[in-house]
């Protein structure tokens, strides 16, 4: 036998984990995926790597991430005999041998992250745990508009929280888009890579924008840089990791 090279999909609810990365106190994505590759594959030992971090009560629909495996149990039953052993806000959608040299986080070309606002000022039981709450009218034509001006190449140093370490907070955003589905006002944003709460302080400031608390433009304060002309850091439970593509 011979080491493959395995492309998982995943789909998470994070509402009870404290994000992707395994930590040794708390429940993470991927230590719940090693423990069962564990399992299955009768190791002491094994290291499944994401695509990037979700932070805590984040939530993925196309979690990308691979591990490496020497196993005779063919590719394509992976994800039923994963599931089997994983909790079940866990779901491994697929599984594929990749080329040996396929690494999901310094591979990845574009990530897409979807946004779930939930405008009412009643809460939904349903809802709750995958949308924020906006209780205040928003002006989504003016929304719609400003979210435009995210697309390019642009220093988002004022999209930031602090914490994070890196230093180029340079990122071409390809796509993005506000529109309503059912209940729900979406924000979509498509983009080479992401700074620390990037997505959640882009939909704070897409809030405050639309309720007319921020006077300002998008426009404007990607230029000006600061984290203080930006709005609030929208909380965790609405974001999700749509897709990664490579």
């Amino acid at each position: 036998m011979s080491e493959k090279n395995i492309k998982i999909i995943v789909a998470y609810n994070g509402k009870n984990f404290n994000g992707w990365q395994k930590q040794k106190d708390s429940l993470g994505i991927q230590g719940e995926l090693e423990f069962a590759c564990k399992s299955v594959f009768s190791l002491k030992d094994i290291e499944v790597i994401g695509s990037g971090r979700t932070d805590a009560g984040v939530h993925a629909l196309g979690q990308v991430a691979n591990f490496k495996v020497d196993t005779t149990i063919p590719t394509e039953k992976f994800p039923e005999i994963l599931n089997n052993r994983l909790p079940k806000d866990i779901s491994v959608l697929s599984a594929e041998e990749v080329a040996g040299d396929f690494h999901s986080r310094h591979t990845a070309k574009r990530k897409t992250y979807r946004y779930q606002i939930y405008r009412s000022k009643i809460r939904s039981p349903f809802l709750k745990d995958i949308s924020y709450q906006v209780k205040y009218d928003l002006d989504v034509e003016k929304m719609k508009r400003e979210v435009k001006f995210l697309i390019g190449k642009h220093d988002f140093c004022g999209f930031m929280s602090s914490g994070s370490s890196i230093k180029n907070t340079v990122r071409e955003i390809f796509d993005a888009s506000v529109f309503e589905q059912d209940e729900l006002l979406i924000i979509e944003v498509c983009g080479s890579g992401f700074l620390y709460n990037m997505v959640r302080i882009i939909a704070g400031t897409m809030v405050d924008i639309g309720r007319g608390k921020i006077d300002e433009s998008m426009k404007q304060i990607i230029e000006s840089k600061d984290r203080g002309r930006a709005g609030h850091t929208a909380p965790p439970q609405g974001l999700f990791l749509k897709y990664v593509e490579y």
